[in-house]
């Protein structure tokens, strides 16, 4: 990869990834693997891939070197996702208003919801008997 590059952070639920974009030919590579070795689930690297669509570039135009640790398949993608968007802003700056409306640039809230005492799980109460 080129010297020049564009750092994005990104989280999901317990999943980290450190998105770096540069200008180059096309690599995608996460965690040593390309994309597509990395995330084998069948529509995972089109979910990734969809902020060079909504800022309207070429993946071919980009290298993506990409680290994520943490959590499971799914907050991985999104953590990736997250990411990009936030490195493709970084490398051009009037991709913002695109990757905010494609709604890119927002991380999802949404975590596991922790046991409470008394309940087997989160809200699951152990089944009343009356007699």
């Amino acid at each position: 990869m080129s010297e020049r590059y564009f750092e994005g952070i990104g989280r999901r639920k317990e999943s980290t990834a450190r998105v770096r974009v540069s200008s180059g030919t096309g690599k995608f590579i996460v965690n040593q693997k390309e994309l597509e070795a990395y995330f084998t689930r069948a529509g995972d690297p089109g979910t990734i891939l969809e902020p060079f669509a909504a800022a309207g570039d070429k993946r071919e135009s980009y290298d993506v070197s990409v680290h994520v640790k943490g959590g499971g398949v799914t907050g991985q993608t999104d953590a990736v996702l997250l990411g990009l968007a936030r490195a493709l802003v970084k490398f051009n700056p009037e991709n913002h208003t695109a990757m905010r409306k494609g709604g890119y640039l927002t991380r999802n809230p949404l975590v596991k919801e922790r046991k409470k005492p008394g309940l087997k799980k989160a809200r699951k109460a152990p089944t009343y008997t009356k007699r």
